[in-house]
């Protein structure tokens, strides 16, 4: 299993190196809103910090998992580029040459 932090953190460096893979190209695509649709294993950690997990499980996996509980969750995701050091946020273009540029 993946923490959903941690899948959330892996789409969004294929993202960057989809940018970076289209660097020169002509076709460009707007990024709009990335769909992602999971099943999520939530645990909680017992304690004086307990926290609660989500975890990501594998399609077939969900009985694997007794002592967790398991959930789909659907999230939307909407990227923005932000230039470094602040600034505003900006539509994010697959090989758009100013973002490209500037991330």
């Amino acid at each position: 299993m993946i923490e959903l932090a941690d899948m959330i953190q892996e789409l969004r460096e294929q993202l960057t190196t989809s940018l970076a893979h289209g660097d020169g190209r002509m076709l460009r695509f707007e990024l709009g809103p990335v769909e992602v649709e999971v099943s999520v294993a939530v645990t909680q950690e017992g304690g004086g910090d307990a926290k609660v997990r989500l975890w990501v499980v594998d399609a077939g996996a969900n009985g694997k998992y007794g002592h967790a509980e398991t959930q789909r969750i659907k999230l939307t995701l909407v990227p923005k580029a932000v230039p470094p050091g602040g600034g505003s946020a900006e539509t994010v273009m697959i090989t758009g040459d100013e973002v490209d540029d500037e991330i």
